[in-house]
């Protein structure tokens, strides 16, 4: 998937791009055309870096029924010609997924569209997994054909259905075709489950990898062969080192991680990091000034998963160095680090966005240390994040530290958070938004009304409703 093309976050579609409370507030002030052409082209290109930890389908349904919009571009885009040259979840993912949010809305061309896809589309284990949690019995039973079909009654196809049974992620569906009398449907969903099932067997039974009756060298030469391959296994070297490796074997693996082939170096400083050993930290800062890539990146990654006072005192040493042990370093202050921090973390926050822009993977847990520090001259950096970031998850974090750091939180960002995409972040505007603004009483009693709302979020919306809160 290409990384996305998002707009300026001044723009109606940049807002809606990036999932922001104002992306909704703007489209339905503004003309019903313009806001429904931008909302189309978010749906059909997905704009999120990671759809596994970015939301956007509810938000994007929601629009779709206040604004009483049509699914013919919708439509379309699933089933062009296109659906069978590209055929990366990515491309439909989204689409199916906003289907399902208004399905469940009671939206019934939505409903039929997943029933068609799903018959004949190529992501059309997305549309019928979205049908297993909406559809009725009746229907999904309807679709046995058609997606039995997709499997031929070769050794290849019977394998491949196999997998399809055992890898569902909503098994409803085959629950169903399994209760079919007929033996082209039925009884082949039931052997491929069988199948399935073995399958699962045999992998348990056949485990790969090392041997905790290996020795400290042979765990090494595994690591270096692995990376020779192209396998980047210092977590499980390092894994196999604890259950192999006794205080005799302390100085080979000192001596490996100072100055052993890549693989076995890097599963060492994994394993002395863990282990806590008291060279560990002047071995990362060697291994972080190398010049083989490989060994410098596990370095930082073995000093982020250090705990301890030793790993927070040596990072306020590290934090002004301009290379990726510094930027972890910041991390660690960030989310370890005492009140004597602070300025050492803002400081990092700053030249995080100066230099990663805001939407750098740095500000993460810099955004979290600014709110867990309760960073009050943090806010101005932090508004800006809110408002530039185009990840939403990130966004989220911001709200959540701005709700810590900057009191004018509850009558500004709070507000246009309780339409933000995130759960997370409605559920932050759910705790803090000033009531006395009546598109904050107004909204709180719909979330508490929607169905399709998260529990976690209604939940916070009754506290501030409810027979005991305040009367909004």
């Amino acid at each position: 998937m290409f990384e996305p093309v998002i707009a300026p976050s001044g723009t109606l579609l940049g807002l809606l791009q990036r999932g922001r409370g104002d992306g909704t507030l703007h489209a339905l002030a503004a003309p019903r055309d313009e806001a429904l052409a931008a909302l189309d082209h978010c749906v059909l290109n997905d704009p999120r870096r990671d759809w596994q930890v970015e939301n956007r389908s509810l938000y994007y349904a929601r629009l779709y029924l206040d604004l009483h919009g049509g699914l013919e571009s919708v439509e379309a885009h699933l089933f062009s010609v296109d659906d069978h040259l590209d055929t990366e979840e990515s491309r439909t993912g989204l689409a199916l997924a906003v289907l399902g949010h208004l399905a469940s809305y009671g939206r019934r061309d939505a409903l039929l569209l997943l029933r068609r896809y799903a018959a004949v589309g190529t992501n059309w284990t997305w549309a019928l997994d979205e049908l297993a949690l909406r559809d009725d019995d009746t229907a999904l039973r309807g679709l046995a054909d058609p997606v039995l079909a997709r499997f031929p009654a070769t050794p290849e196809g019977e394998a491949e259905l196999a997998a399809a049974v055992r890898d569902a992620f909503e098994p409803r569906p085959w629950r169903l075709w399994a209760e079919d009398p007929r033996e082209t449907v039925g009884a082949r969903v039931r052997a491929a489950g069988e199948q399935g099932s073995f399958d699962r067997w045999q992998r348990q039974m056949r485990p790969t990898g090392p041997r905790p009756g290996w020795s400290v060298q042979a765990v090494f030469d595994w690591a270096q062969q692995g990376l020779e391959r192209g396998s980047v296994l210092h977590g499980p070297a390092a894994r196999c080192l604890t259950a192999v490796a006794g205080p005799d074997d302390r100085p080979l693996i000192l001596e490996a991680a100072r100055s052993g082939p890549d693989g076995a170096r890097c599963a060492a400083l994994h394993y002395l990091a863990e282990a806590r050993d008291p060279a560990v930290l002047d071995l990362i800062e060697a291994a972080a000034n190398s010049v083989f890539r490989t060994v410098a990146e596990a370095a930082v990654s073995a000093f982020e998963r250090m705990c301890g006072e030793a790993a927070v005192d040596r990072a306020r040493g590290w934090v002004h160095r301009p290379d990726a042990l510094g930027t972890s370093a910041g991390g660690v202050l960030a989310s370890r680090g005492g009140d004597q921090d602070a300025p050492l973390v803002l400081g990092a926050l700053r030249q995080a966005v100066r230099t990663d822009g805001p939407d750098g993977l740095s500000l993460y847990p810099l955004v979290d240390g600014a709110g867990r520090l309760g960073i009050a001259c943090a806010a101005p950096v932090l508004r800006h994040i809110y408002r530039e970031a185009a990840s939403s998850e990130l966004r989220g974090r911001t709200a959540r530290a701005l709700a810590a750091t900057d009191p004018t939180f509850r009558t500004g960002f709070a507000v246009e958070c309780l339409w933000d995409c995130e759960e997370t972040t409605r559920e932050v505007a759910a705790l803090h938004a000033e009531t006395g603004d009546v598109r904050v009483a107004e909204r709180l009693r719909r979330l508490a009304a929607d169905p399709a709302e998260e529990d976690e979020v209604q939940t916070a919306v009754r506290s501030r409703i409810g027979p005991d809160a305040p009367a909004v």
